[in-house]
């Protein structure tokens, strides 16, 4: 008699599209945000942010839990297959979701198919920096100093967003860049404070600390807007390519098969944080802006990038195995 009548019940709240007894009861254990990238990149940064505040609206724990490896693809695969009641979530972004399917010729998912789009989280600029001594401080001097000589660019790897951004900006100012790929942008990071080369096209919040120290040179952003909270940094549209604007988005994914009640329920948790003062401010000191979407408003942005970032992967020539 109690089966029917849950059965009852969720059939008449599916036909008012009111909250099923699912929703409700969701989150009834801990749940894991991964992470596909190492600690303290911009995904990383995002995700132990809203973490927290989830740990404390929901009265569970939200446990951070970093993947590193292949492009993203470990992390994306481990939660393709784990449990889809939503305590396993992806902490994703446009440089892994809408990049992979083009870049990989053997990826064992789709990035587009089999995940659930459940919140975006954020836009956030990438930042071309160059060491502090670098003989270029603005675009049009760096632009100068590729068509008088050589310039390298160090990328997380063949593909990646720096990769792709770095070409951008080449065909845009019509300069050669010269591409130098790493295992991971910390290591480009790394050479670049060595001398090894000369920039890097990078997320604001992993060289936040290093800006503001002073150790390294902000040359431009790569958005429309100057980051609020790096105001004294130029855009690339300013510094004289009006058409340059890519900041990508952050969001948390779930494997397909999650009940959607339960997507819902996370989707108006996420949003309804991503309006509060103490997040917004979180954000916009990583120079990120909250960006709150329903799920079908994601997937709409996912499918649209996957075709527009596809289209940037061919022409690079990036291919990986």
């Amino acid at each position: 008699m109690l089966k029917n009548m849950l059965l009852l019940l969720t059939a008449a709240c599916a036909q008012l599209g009111l909250s099923t007894p699912v929703a409700h009861a969701f989150p009834d254990k801990p749940v894991r945000i991964i992470v596909p990238q190492t600690p303290g990149g911009a995904s990383d940064a995002l995700a132990r942010i809203m973490a927290q505040k989830l740990s404390e609206k929901w009265g569970q724990p939200v446990i951070v839990d970093n993947r590193p490896g292949a492009g993203g693809n470990i992390g994306m695969g481990a939660v393709v297959a784990s449990t889809a009641d939503g305590h396993v979530l992806l902490m994703t972004y446009v440089g892994t979701q809408a990049i992979n399917g083009a870049l990989y010729r053997n990826l064992p998912f789709d990035p587009v198919a089999d995940f659930a789009p459940v919140a975006t989280l954020a836009t956030l600029p990438f930042v071309i920096v160059g060491r502090s001594n670098a003989p270029f401080h603005t675009v049009a001097e760096l632009v100068g100093t590729a068509k008088n000589g050589r310039v390298t660019y160090g990328s997380a790897g063949n593909g990646s967003v720096n990769h792709l951004l770095g070409e951008m900006f080449s065909a845009g100012a019509k300069v050669k860049l010269e591409h130098v790929p790493y295992r991971g942008a910390a290591q480009a990071l790394q050479d670049l404070l060595a001398g090894q080369i000369d920039v890097v096209f990078t997320s604001l919040p992993s060289v936040a600390g290093q800006l503001k120290s002073g150790n390294l040179r902000p040359i431009a952003v790569t958005s429309a807007r100057r980051a609020k909270a790096f105001a004294q940094i130029p855009t690339v549209a300013e510094a004289g390519l009006p058409d340059f604007d890519v900041a990508p988005w952050f969001g948390l994914m779930a494997p397909g098969r999650v009940p959607r009640e339960v997507i819902l329920k996370i989707n108006t948790d996420v949003n309804d944080l991503l309006r509060s003062r103490e997040v917004s401010a979180s954000f916009e000191a990583q120079g990120a802006e909250p960006f709150p979407t329903s799920p079908d408003e994601f997937g709409q942005q996912l499918r649209a990038d996957a075709l527009r970032w596809g289209k940037v992967v061919r022409t690079s020539g990036a291919r990986l195995d």
